[in-house]
């Protein structure tokens, strides 16, 4: 896999930059799948057994804790080379609750950012739901809702996936739509639960294009765990998502990934092949870099040497929580992801 630097961003943009004698201010939006973000409490209405003291994982307070802060650790340093209060916005996936959400913004790392969430609990049988934490300095929550996903007969062996979470916001006074994705994962093999994930993709395209009929100059950003590369179908076929800014026409998704994975970037390994599942696709409004609002500059994979597995059969992938059973003391099992927005001060 290669290796993203952010050299060449920190030496043009810091928190303001200046190009041709105009500031900048730059803001960040990420999204980091947690891996298994549970607490320790059994909760008998889903899956999470394993999860708890008296389960195969032996998951105690002092496991969870080590997990809170190792999470709180990365989060703490995603883009702070452009802004030094990291992400504005970050999606979430893998998490159980509230409970743990409020563990992990109240950790000491990240208490200082007086970081909230939007949070909803799904119907996933493992229990584990997606959310949006933000920095209410920069993001300021007007709506929310989430967004049931009817899984196709046959697609998975369950029939609940995780919701679709939507989240309407000013960003620093500019309204822009978020959509925090769990796609169902590829479990039974890739090309049976393919319909499951292309039923996602709609339940995201069709809310879009809703939100584009009454403001076609709607900022749209779809975040998540896609279980897909950027030229699955899913991306290519049904949120007709582009890999290059000059094939996209008004109305549509620019997937800024595209090239990145075709150069063998990635953010998860699995049996020594790359994927780059965590994507943040945005909108055609946040291309033209002539307006006054937020514009799209940059995107990055967020993958420090010490979330790098460095022994082992899992050398050289993203430094996991778990082998198995056994405790890793890990970050993830993903990388996070994002990308870099900007506006003319």
């Amino acid at each position: 896999m290669k290796i993203v630097s952010t050299l060449i961003l920190s030496l043009i943009f810091f928190y303001t930059v200046q190009a041709q004698k105009q500031n900048y201010k730059a803001e960040v939006i990420a999204f980091y799948n947690l891996e298994n973000f549970f607490d320790t409490i059994d909760n008998p209405v889903i899956n999470d057994n394993e999860f708890t003291p008296k389960g195969e994982k032996n998951y105690n307070s002092t496991i969870y804790n080590s997990k809170v802060h190792h999470l709180a650790t990365v989060i703490s340093q995603i883009g702070t080379d452009m802004n030094p209060d990291g992400p504005a916005i970050l999606g979430a996936a893998e998490i159980e609750n509230d409970t743990v959400l409020n563990d992990l913004i109240r950790e000491p790392l990240l208490s200082g950012r007086q970081y909230k969430f939007v949070h909803y609990d799904s119907k996933d049988l493992r229990g584990v739901d997606v959310a949006l934490i933000y920095n209410p300095k920069y993001f300021k929550v007007e709506d929310s809702k989430k967004l049931f996903v009817r899984l196709p007969a046959g697609a998975k062996e369950n029939i609940f996936t995780r919701d679709v979470l939507w989240v309407k916001g000013k960003l620093n006074g500019e309204t822009v739509h978020v959509f925090v994705n769990h796609w169902p994962s590829r479990l039974g093999g890739e090309e049976r639960s393919a319909p499951g994930r292309a039923a996602a993709a709609q339940v995201c395209k069709d809310f879009a294009d809703s939100i584009q009929k009454t403001d076609a100059s709607a900022k749209i950003i779809i975040m998540g765990d896609l279980n897909d590369d950027p030229i699955s179908p899913s991306l290519t076929q049904v949120l007709h998502a582009k890999g290059k800014i000059n094939e996209v026409q008004p109305g549509g998704l620019f997937n800024p990934w595209v090239e990145m994975y075709k150069k063998g970037y990635g953010t998860l390994a699995y049996q020594d092949a790359w994927g780059l599942f965590d994507q943040i696709i945005i909108g055609y409004s946040w291309l033209n870099k002539n307006q006054d609002g937020y514009f799209y500059f940059h995107q990055h994979i967020f993958n420090k040497q010490y979330m790098i597995e460095n022994n082992g059969k899992y050398r050289g992938y993203p430094m996991r929580t778990w082998d198995g059973n056994t405790y890793r003391g890990g970050y993830s099992d993903h990388f996070p992801t994002y990308i870099v927005l900007v506006k003319k001060v």
